[in-house]
């Protein structure tokens, strides 16, 4: 577990969430807070692969719309229990991440990041072509009338208790980044990060770790798409338009990229604001204008994002408050 003041704070605010949160909101804001839950794992994959390897991924949100596909394919179509189904979820769509990002492996900056734009936009039409699985026969398991039910674990199956388990399940996809920080992959990273050749010089095989470094990010985007499915029993293909990756990535960075509390801030951002401006009678569009802001704020002034300026100040706390004998 994380020993640094940003995991702690992450583990407590997690711990609190579990909870609190489920008994102090309902209906409407129960979906969109679950939603924002399963929003945060997919920020987090993508802060992750910046933060360590300097990698742009503009294909998160399209990585959670294979793991969205995934499960309700499985769910639909099996009658395996939802970990298992949540697990293969994940497995496959970072099986997937891995194959659709070969041809960018040996690349980097601008052209990384334009291939992976360009699989959101190729996965985006194949979502808007041929729709999600609702219970249909077939590979495509789509059928023109209603939906068939969705699945929910047993311990899970009421909204409260739904939030309860994604956000226990985002915690544990923190954990695992953290457990590959502090491990080889993490050192290799780091590396990489700051010199290819350097770490060619030394031996690290370059190309197998960025491979690694999308197969986690895809795993992680493939769980959040499967508790998203979860969460709605139907997915919309406009939820994981290529636009929405880029925006996921802007707030990223926006939240900060480096600590854990940056992804929560960036799926609030993303899930909460606009909700707030809708039921403001203000046209949640606007929130683009904010973002944009924000996003020049963090790139001119705040590199560690809110969260790097939240923990500033959480620091100088500590020193004000530590013992003069002990400073």
């Amino acid at each position: 577990m994380s020993t640094t003041l940003s995991g702690r704070i992450g583990v407590a605010l997690a711990l609190m969430a579990i909870v609190f949160l489920p008994m102090l909101i309902g209906g409407q804001w129960m979906r969109i807070f679950t939603s924002t839950a399963c929003f945060t794992l997919a920020a987090a994959a993508a802060a992750f692969m910046y933060a360590r390897l300097n990698m742009v991924s503009l294909a998160q949100v399209a990585l959670m719309g294979v793991g969205g596909w995934v499960m309700l394919r499985l769910n639909h179509g099996t009658a395996l229990p939802f970990e298992i189904n949540l697990l293969l979820t994940g497995v496959l769509t970072a099986a997937i991440s891995v194959l659709l990002a070969l041809p960018a492996l040996r690349m980097r900056g601008l052209y990384l990041a334009l291939i992976t734009l360009m699989i959101a936009g190729g996965l985006e039409v194949i979502f808007s072509t041929y729709r999600f699985p609702n219970g249909g026969t077939g590979f495509w398991g789509v059928m023109p009338s209603a939906a068939a039910p969705f699945r929910r674990p047993v311990l899970a199956e009421s909204d409260g208790a739904y939030l309860r388990y994604v956000i226990a399940v985002v915690l544990i996809g923190f954990l695992l980044i953290d457990l590959h920080r502090r491990t080889r992959p993490g050192r290799a990273w780091a590396m990489i990060r700051r010199s290819e050749a350097a770490a060619l010089a030394s031996g690290v095989n370059v190309t197998a770790f960025k491979a690694w470094a999308f197969a986690l990010s895809g795993l992680l985007a493939g769980l959040a798409g499967g508790l998203l499915a979860g969460a709605l029993g139907l997915l919309d293909p406009a939820t994981f338009r290529a636009s929405e990756s880029v925006l996921l990535f802007a707030l990223s960075v926006v939240g900060g990229a480096q600590y854990w509390f940056g992804a929560v801030i960036a799926a609030a951002l993303y899930r909460v604001l606009p909700a707030l401006f809708n039921n403001a009678g203000i046209d949640p569009n606007l929130t683009l204008v904010i973002f944009g802001a924000a996003l020049l704020h963090a790139i001119t002034t705040a590199p560690d994002g809110i969260a790097g300026q939240i923990m500033g100040v959480f620091r100088g706390l500590t020193a004000w408050l530590r013992p003069k004998g002990r400073r």
